[in-house]
């Protein structure tokens, strides 16, 4: 057993690669097309336990603001990554007045807290920076990437348990994994690939880009610093984030001078009155 096992993750560990839409070279152990799949079953059990606890905002001018401008960053996302088309893009709308946060997993499926608007009181073109931002944590495999990081962590906890004979090590690395999996978070390397390609795609779907600089004056401020946005959590920040967005802004201006708003995909938007 330990001379099968402890090679084999070697092995998973020196292999696994894939490259991001920036060019960046990524760590895999968990392929897109799996984390997809993962994410999708993760998902709908997260929303049936949420309309379960009535947790699904029933606000109907809220659904549609966040359809209509998620929808518009969908229809870029589609465009430049024709991949996406496929998606199941959808987004559930959770009433939590408390919780600054919103992700999206791999696949294209979504979820934004009513704390969003309610603390931050949010422009249009802010929350297209913080949703373009989510999504291309889904295009660029950035999910996929965490599992895989969760994964090569179990991988050494099963090899410990082998070498050392504890089979209840061994057999609790994927218990690991998965709990790794949802609380890791992303690299800074990873976000701000995600504060580039975010940005870039919001401002092709007619969003002023200058909104990512004022979005994160605003998440500094909730809370006084005794509580920060559960966002923060998981989306490190360097301190020279608003000065590189700043930065960033300028140059992706150019890709939409004219600011024309892009189509409206049609998106599932997940409510209570939509269970």
């Amino acid at each position: 057993m330990k001379r099968l096992l402890i090679p084999a993750a070697a092995a998973c560990l020196l292999t696994a690669c894939a490259t991001s839409p920036t060019g960046r070279s990524q760590f895999m152990l968990i392929s897109p097309e799996s984390a997809i799949v993962e994410s999708r079953t993760a998902y709908l059990s997260t929303v049936s336990d949420l309309d379960k606890q009535n947790k699904l905002s029933s606000d109907k001018a809220l659904a549609k603001r966040v359809a209509e401008i998620t929808g518009r960053l969908v229809t870029v996302a589609m465009q430049e990554y024709p991949r996406s088309a496929d998606w199941e893009w959808s987004v559930a709308v959770i009433d939590d007045p408390k919780t600054v946060n919103a992700w999206c997993m791999a696949g294209g499926r979504m979820a934004v807290y009513t704390g969003l608007f309610e603390q931050l009181k949010l422009t249009d073109a802010e929350f297209a920076q913080i949703m373009g931002h989510e999504i291309s944590h889904a295009l660029a495999n950035h999910t996929a990437e965490r599992m895989s990081r969760a994964m090569a962590t179990t991988l050494g906890v099963v090899a410990v348990g082998a070498m050392s004979d504890r089979p209840a090590v061994a057999m609790g690395g994927a218990a690991v994994a998965a709990k790794l999996a949802l609380e890791l978070p992303n690299s800074r390397t990873a976000e701000l690939e995600a504060d580039h390609l975010g940005m870039e795609i919001a401002v092709r779907a007619g969003y002023d880009p200058d909104a990512a600089v004022t979005l994160w004056e605003k998440m500094g401020s909730v809370g006084g610093g005794e509580r920060p946005p559960e966002f923060l959590s998981t989306h490190p920040a360097p301190g020279n984030r608003q000065a590189a967005l700043a930065a960033m802004a300028n140059e992706a201006r150019q890709l939409n001078p004219s600011g024309s708003k892009a189509r409206v995909q049609p998106i599932q938007v997940l409510t209570a009155d939509a269970q």
